[in-house]
């Protein structure tokens, strides 16, 4: 059975975003092309690996002789996205992802493949199904904010508890440190 693939070459919107409150959130990887939307449910560890790693990426082409790319050291400011996912229809929960970079188009290069279902025969590797994939293609400017907002998402997740490093809910938390 062939690949169905939800390709975005030049995307309008690129952005992971959640639904819910701190400690229930649900991460999402939103891509629109026009009219054309789709979502993708992540965990948390995943979107922050992922803009980690574009940013690792961004920062070692930078090095480069002459920047032969023009990518910029920090997020430039048009390409600023603060707003709401648009309300996300799941198509997929992400079970793996790949990360690269096309020098012939300048583009950071992400594909992100379903999670297996543990009955699936169509499953190649243990973790995921190779029958579905989301393919986007982001110029640099456009990853670099996307890394920028990534980053902030996660980051507003749960305040962590000062003595034993656990999240802490907003109707209370059972420290695991003994009082001292």
């Amino acid at each position: 059975m062939p690949t169905r693939v939800h390709e975005f070459a030049w995307p309008d919107r690129v952005v992971i975003g959640t639904i819910g409150h701190p400690g229930e959130r649900t991460f999402y990887l939103q891509v629109r092309a026009g009219a054309q939307i789709v979502s993708i449910a992540m965990e948390k560890q995943q979107s922050a690996l992922l803009a980690e790693k574009i940013d690792e990426i961004l920062d070692q082409l930078i090095t480069i002789d002459g920047n032969p790319f023009s990518v910029p050291t920090g997020t430039p400011v048009e390409l600023v996205d603060n707003d709401p996912l648009e309300p996300p229809q799941e198509q997929f929960r992400t079970g793996a992802m790949t990360l690269d970079w096309d020098p012939t188009t300048a583009q950071i290069v992400v594909e992100a493949y379903p999670l297996a279902d543990d009955d699936d025969e169509a499953t190649d590797a243990p973790g995921y199904d190779d029958s579905e994939m989301m393919l986007v293609r982001m110029p640099v400017g456009t990853a670099r904010a996307f890394a920028k907002r990534t980053r902030e998402i996660v980051g507003a997740g749960r305040p962590i508890c000062p003595r034993c490093g656990l999240p802490m809910d907003a109707d209370g938390h059972d420290c695991a440190l003994p009082e001292v």
